[in-house]
This record gives structure tokens, C-alpha cells and sequence, in this order.
């Protein structure tokens, strides 16, 4: 089941409420994206529990071979 890149934002700016998100379709088929997520929320966090975090609240989406989304390559980093 695919998910839809709006989605994706919306989930992710609903934990990050400062961030600038953008997210691409890498292969048209609602499975594979990448996501740009700065947000002031990152400050003063190693960038890998700043993916944690998104993973986070994307809920399970991600989890195991019947997850809505199967990659997501990620870019974070903290608001300058």
C-alpha cells in the first residue's frame, strides 16, 4: 500500500511545527521518497537521533515488509 507525499509532510510537520519540509517521489510508486526536514526542534542533536525522531512520527508507517512506506532517505539538520 503506497503512501501519498502529502501525507508524509503532514505527519512529519505535525511533529516538527518549526520545520521546512520537502519531499520527493524517487520513484513514482508512493513507496520510495526523500525527505529534507529543517526544523529549530533539531538544535543541539546528533543528526542521528534527528532521524530517529522523524521515524518517529511517521507512527509505524516505516515498520517491517507490510509498512505503508518502504524507504525514506532522509537530509535533517537544525535551523541556523
Amino acid at each position: 500500500m503506497a503512501m501519498e507525499a502529502v501525507e508524509i509532510e503532514r505527519m512529519i510537520q505535525e511533529a516538527f511545527p518549526t520545520a521546512e519540509v520537502q519531499i520527493t517521489d524517487l520513484a513514482g510508486d508512493g513507496n520510495h521518497y526523500a525527505a529534507s526536514v529543517v526544523a529549530d526542534e533539531f538544535k543541539g542533536l546528533t543528526r542521528v537521533k534527528q532521524h530517529q525522531l522523524v521515524y518517529a512520527a511517521l507512527k509505524g508507517k516505516m515498520d517491517g515488509p507490510a509498512g505503508e512506506l518502504h524507504a525514506l532517505a532522509l537530509t535533517t539538520k537544525a535551523r541556523d
